[in-house]
């Protein structure tokens, strides 16, 4: 599918959203329909995260995204007004997971919050249009196809590359797309962003799905506006976007079973967070 995209100068959402009718047998206003659904439910978890101070169910985070969406109203962000609204929703909606919110897994409910901060927030600062945000998620569910058919959405198998790596990945190739760029251009940024997380260690504080994994999700999502803005103007990825989901997928599986979810390696193991394992009665 990808192949084709580059071959016939194509964009990759409209490619996804042939192999959804051709291949899967869904009607297509059925498969757009159920793509702005879930889009309803990325922007109603975002819009929850920062309109109150969401509490993680350990109570190791509170309200940072509202924290950090407020900050916006009076002081210039360094990323800017986009990035910076979408590290917020990135921040809010990873926080409304940890609190057991209704959530879009993006791939995962780790990385949950990177595809959502990019796209709605390009929705809101860029084009308002459904159509525009469907199909930003159909180029997202794209990458992400390839990505779950060659290697693995999962951390326990590779490492957090294969959550927030691929998130990011995904998401840097959907705002490519947004903002008009080819298909070619699309995997150029994925490939550029896929390749900030080989090797990234997967260690959760406590085995929770919180500490780093919210902060994870808005540097992610930084991460994917870097690498589109890349390659929308010209810079390519001297690794092509196949071989660098190889690596991925390789170097991951070589990492210690220590860094991959178990909570047993790394940050996990850190004198402060022993002191809250065993706080939480888990020592």
């Amino acid at each position: 599918m990808l192949d084709r995209a580059l071959e016939e100068q194509r964009s990759i959402f409209e490619l996804t959203l042939d192999f959804e009718v051709n291949v899967n047998n869904n009607r297509r206003e059925d498969v757009v329909a159920e793509m702005l659904r879930r889009a309803n439910v990325m922007r109603d978890a975002a819009h929850r995260g920062v309109s109150g101070n969401i509490t993680t169910q350990s109570g190791l985070v509170s309200g940072n995204a509202k924290r950090f969406y407020d900050s916006l109203d009076h002081s210039a962000a360094l990323t800017g007004k986009l990035v910076g609204k979408a590290v917020a929703y990135s921040l809010a909606v990873a926080e409304v997971n940890a609190s057991m919110g209704l959530i879009v897994a993006a791939p995962t409910a780790g990385s949950c919050g990177i595809l959502p901060g990019a796209i709605l927030a390009l929705n809101e600062e860029v084009d308002g249009s459904d159509e525009r945000l469907v199909n930003a998620l159909l180029t997202a569910s794209g990458v992400g196809l390839f990505i779950a058919e060659r290697a693995t959405f999962a951390a326990a198998v590779a490492g957090c590359g294969a959550e927030i790596g691929a998130s990011a990945s995904m998401a840097s190739a959907a705002i490519t797309e947004f903002c008009n760029g080819t298909a070619k251009q699309a995997l150029d940024a994925a490939a550029i962003s896929l390749k900030s997380y080989l090797g990234l260690a997967c260690d959760p504080v406590a085995g929770l799905v919180e500490v780093p994994c919210i902060k994870r999700n808005a540097i992610g999502v930084a991460n994917a506006f870097a690498a589109a803005d890349m390659a929308l103007n010209g810079v390519e990825s001297a690794i092509p976007f196949a071989q660098v989901v190889d690596a991925m997928y390789s170097i991951g599986r070589r990492l210690p079973s220590e860094l991959r979810e178990t909570s047993k390696g790394g940050l996990a193991v850190t004198q402060t967070a022993l002191k809250v394992r065993a706080m939480m009665g888990n020592p």
